[in-house]
């Protein structure tokens, strides 16, 4: 009986509209996954894994793919290219399937695909590969620590010349590993729905695996589970998928119970749902964002949770609402970033990312600051947070945002922090958190109070 899907040639679609640049990894996996949900676990899995790891070893796997085909990997056609690239990392990383098994599979997709006349190619090609896979020879950490940590790890050249001068090599080299590192997903327990206790006997119950995480008594370690939104305790808002860098923006920010709060780009709302959980005498979190499917991302999450005290609202953070206007106890400002600090879950930014990106980013994040610093009430607080170990999108801004508004200065945040965590404060009210180093994404955070006037 033939299959009505085709998992390899899923993998084919999903890896195309990514290359391409239409849409963003995890975002097409999560469409492509729930569309095909009544797939056995097992196909859902290779499908995963083979998107994501082509994505997450490609320089490496072109590098490979290179030296053992005439036609090199930028002159290939797309679909050539992609069913390649695919196979290889099947080859090198996998071994559920037999390599034979890989290499036919690929013929036929190209057969399908209508490149019947390429099928020689791609054959001779991939049975190359899989004889000398052992021979081949890579960048010598030695003479060019900079091509090799790129092949190595997949990182493109220019964003290894930004991180080694700031980080060092052994540093460096640990972000870079720790992107490649299978980790469990991180969760925060709705404590106004139960214990942490309770949370846990529930998953554990669904067949989940559950580790306390060492940073916060709330977060928990979830792994061994099969589709997510299939767990009756996820359905119910029981928890929130957040990582522990997220919740300690909350931690940092340390609202009082009455706080009025505005969270300027909010999608899809984790923080703002935190920070409400923690307003206890009647204050209130506006969860703002940019587009309507952004607000509607954090109404459905709001309707989940079942929490009263937060409401959505789109708005465009680089335009002035003068109705905000010193109307907020507290600001948080996470804003767009180029998310450098977590490619271990978003592998495909790295590609799309660019220095001259990089430069827009700055300009916008600091338009945005000068725009929301403006509804802080007098004595009022603005937290600045980042997914990124970029220091020109963080430090650098700071320091800028200090220069340029003397009204703000930084706060103590030392308090609000576990022991294992002080020794990243990289200056007073300063958060560097490293993948690698720290157990959790890259992300920065910087707490500013407003002087009273």
């Amino acid at each position: 009986m033939t299959k009505s899907v085709n998992e390899r040639e899923l993998v084919l679609e999903i890896l195309l509209e990514i290359t391409r640049g239409d849409v963003y990894s995890h975002i097409a996996l999560r469409q492509v996954l729930e569309k095909y949900q009544y797939l056995d676990k097992k196909e859902r899995a290779f499908i995963t894994r083979v998107v994501e790891g082509t994505l997450e070893h490609q320089i490496e796997l072109d590098y490979i793919i290179n030296q053992f085909s005439k036609v090199k990997v930028k002159k290939m056609k797309p679909v050539i290219r992609t069913i390649i690239r695919s196979a290889v990392y099947q080859l090198k990383y996998m071994d559920s399937v037999p390599n034979s098994a890989v290499c036919n599979e690929a013929v036929k997709l190209a057969v399908k695909k209508g490149f019947q006349g390429l099928r020689g190619f791609v054959n001779g090609v991939l049975r190359s590969i899989d004889r000398n896979l052992d021979q081949v020879v890579y960048p010598a950490k030695e003479s060019d620590l900079k091509q090799y940590l790129s092949v190595r790890y997949s990182m493109p050249e220019w964003i290894i010349e930004q991180w080694l001068p700031v980080y060092g090599a052994e540093v460096t080299e640990k972000m870079l590993n720790d992107f490649q590192t299978e980790k469990p997903t991180v969760i925060r327990c709705n404590e106004t729905k139960l214990s942490v206790e309770e949370l846990t006997a529930a998953l554990q119950a669904e067949g989940v695996t559950v580790e306390r995480h060492p940073y916060l008594e709330y977060a928990l370690c979830i792994s061994h589970y099969d589709y997510l939104g299939g767990l009756a305790s996820f359905q119910t808002g029981d928890f929130y998928v957040q990582d522990i860098s997220s919740m300690l923006v909350c931690e940092i920010t340390a609202p009082g119970p009455k706080d009025d709060i505005i969270d300027v780009c909010a999608a899809p709302g984790g923080k703002s749902l935190h920070l409400a959980q923690k307003l206890t005498a009647g204050g209130h979190v506006e969860a703002r964002d940019l587009t309507e499917y952004k607000v509607s991302m954090i109404e459905e999450n709001i309707a989940r949770s079942g929490q009263l005290n937060i409401s959505a609202k789109q708005q465009d953070a680089t335009i002035l609402d003068l109705d905000s206007v010193q109307s907020a106890d507290v600001v948080i400002a996470d804003i767009p970033c180029s998310g450098l600090g977590v490619l271990g879950k978003k592998t495909d930014l790295k590609y799309k990312f660019s220095p001259e990106m990089c430069a827009e980013l700055v300009a916008l994040q600091r338009r945005i600051l000068t725009v929301v610093r403006e509804y802080v009430k007098p004595g009022g607080t603005l937290v600045y947070s980042t997914c990124t170990v970029n220091p020109q999108e963080n430090i650098e801004n700071v320091h800028w945002f200090l220069e340029n508004y003397p009204e703000f200065e930084l706060a103590d945040i030392t308090e609000n922090l576990c022991d294992e965590l002080k020794s990243a404060v990289s200056q007073q009210g300063c958060l560097q958190l490293l993948p690698g180093i720290h157990k959790c994404d890259g992300f920065f955070i910087a707490k500013f109070h407003q002087k009273k006037r």
